[in-house]
């Protein structure tokens, strides 16, 4: 079984419709957001704080358990379609967990 990693750099409705994606694809055992684990190094103190040209993008982590190198090839391709139809960026990482 391997586990595969998504970041996803976009709005919360993109991450939204990625899950929703990803739970729909037959062979999928499980899917999951995990939390952000980084700190961030905004001053609220700063001048910037809240400005709109300061904040980005959110970024999502998704792990999803495939069954095969097969599966997740389709993950990857058919995750890789849908983030370009609602302007998300996806990066994936691979664990063999064999």
């Amino acid at each position: 079984m391997a586990l595969l990693r998504i970041r996803l750099t976009g709005n919360d409705d993109a991450a939204r419709a990625v899950m929703n994606l990803l739970q729909s694809l037959d062979g999928i055992e499980h899917v999951e957001e995990i939390g952000d684990l980084m700190p961030h190094m905004d001053d609220p103190d700063s001048s910037s704080a809240g400005l709109s040209d300061v904040d980005g993008p959110d970024m999502h982590q998704i792990e999803i358990d495939c069954p095969n190198p097969s599966t997740a090839r389709k993950v990857r391709e058919a995750v890789q379609e849908l983030a370009f139809k609602v302007d998300a960026l996806v990066e994936f990482e691979e664990d063999d967990e064999d």
